[in-house]
C-alpha cells in the first residue's frame, strides 16, 4: 500500500482555498450585477415618471413648438394639436415597417402649419404593402385645405437599419428632418408628429395602433432577480458540497 504523499494535504488546502475564493467571487460578482440591474430600473422608473408627466402636460400649440434642437428634446412626449395643410406631394413611404405583427408602411406626410412658413413631420400612420408589386405605392387619403392634427411629439420617425445612407424617392428605409429640409426645401421643424386616431382621419385607410413608449423597467427587476438567484445558488452549492455533505460522510 502506497503511503501518503506529503503533498496531498498542501494540495488538498490549494484546491479548497480556490474553491472557496471562486465562490465567493461568483457570488461578489452576482450581487454586484444584480445591484447594477437595480440601479437601471431605479433610472428608468424616473424615466417613465417624466414620460407620464410630458403626456398629462398641457397641449401644445403650433407657436410653443421647439425651433432648436434642445428645446425639442425637452418637448418630446407631449400631447400636441396643429392646424394647417398637408404638403401632400412630398409624402414618403417608411418601408419594413410593423403594426399588429404586419409589415407595411409607415407614412409621412410634411404638415405647413398655419399662418407659418415653419412645416413639420408628420407620421400619419401604417399602411399595407404590395408584396407582388413592391414599388406599387398603397392608396390612401390626403385631405386638401385645412386640416387639424392631434398627436405626441417625437424628435423624429425611428431609424431602421440601412445599407446606404443615401435616400430617395417615395419608399425608404429613413427620413432624416434635417437631410428631408435640404432635399425638399421645406424649413422644417427639428420635431415630428405621432398622429393620433380621431374621426376626421378616420377614413384616410391609415392605422395608427401607436405601441406606447416602454422604458423597460419590469426588464431590469427581471435580469436583476435573475442574477441574485445565481448568486444564492453559487453559494448554495458550495456550502453543500463543501461542508454539508463531507459532515453526512464523516458521520457515516
Amino acid at each position: 500500500m502506497r503511503p501518503p504523499s506529503s503533498l496531498e494535504p498542501a494540495a488538498s488546502r490549494w484546491r479548497n482555498a480556490f474553491v472557496l475564493l471562486a465562490a465567493l467571487v461568483g457570488v461578489a460578482l452576482a450581487v454586484r450585477l444584480g445591484l447594477w440591474q437595480l440601479d437601471r430600473a431605479a433610472q428608468k422608473e424616473v424615466l417613465q415618471a417624466q414620460l407620464e408627466a410630458r403626456a398629462g402636460a398641457p397641449v401644445l400649440a403650433a407657436p410653443a413648438l421647439a425651433r432648436s434642437p434642445g428645446m425639442a428634446a425637452a418637448q418630446a412626449d407631449r400631447r400636441v394639436r396643429l392646424g394647417g395643410r398637408w404638403i401632400a406631394g412630398h409624402t414618403v413611404y417608411l418601408d419594413n415597417r410593423q403594426m399588429d405583427g404586419k409589415v407595411g408602411f409607415h407614412v409621412v406626410t410634411p404638415l405647413l402649419l398655419d399662418d407659418s412658413r415653419d412645416a413639420v413631420l408628420v407620421q400619419r400612420g401604417w399602411v399595407a404593402r404590395n408584396f407582388a408589386e413592391r414599388t406599387t405605392l398603397p392608396a390612401i387619403e390626403t385631405p386638401g385645405g385645412h386640416v387639424e392634427v392631434e398627436g405626441t411629439l417625437a424628435l423624429a420617425p425611428p431609424r431602421l437599419f440601412e445599407f446606404s445612407a443615401a435616400a430617395s424617392g417615395a419608399i425608404r428605409q429613413n427620413v432624416d428632418p434635417a437631410s428631408f429640409a435640404r432635399e425638399t426645401g421645406l424649413a422644417l421643424l427639428p420635431l415630428a408628429v405621432l398622429e393620433s386616431a380621431t374621426p376626421a382621419n378616420s377614413r384616410d385607410g391609415l392605422a395608427r395602433h401607436w405601441a406606447p413608449p416602454a422604458t423597460g423597467v419590469q426588464m431590469h427587476y427581471g435580469y436583476a432577480f435573475q442574477w441574485f438567484a445565481i448568486g444564492t445558488m453559487i453559494a448554495f452549492l458550495y456550502v453543500w458540497f463543501r461542508i454539508v455533505r463531507p459532515r453526512q460522510r464523516r458521520r457515516s
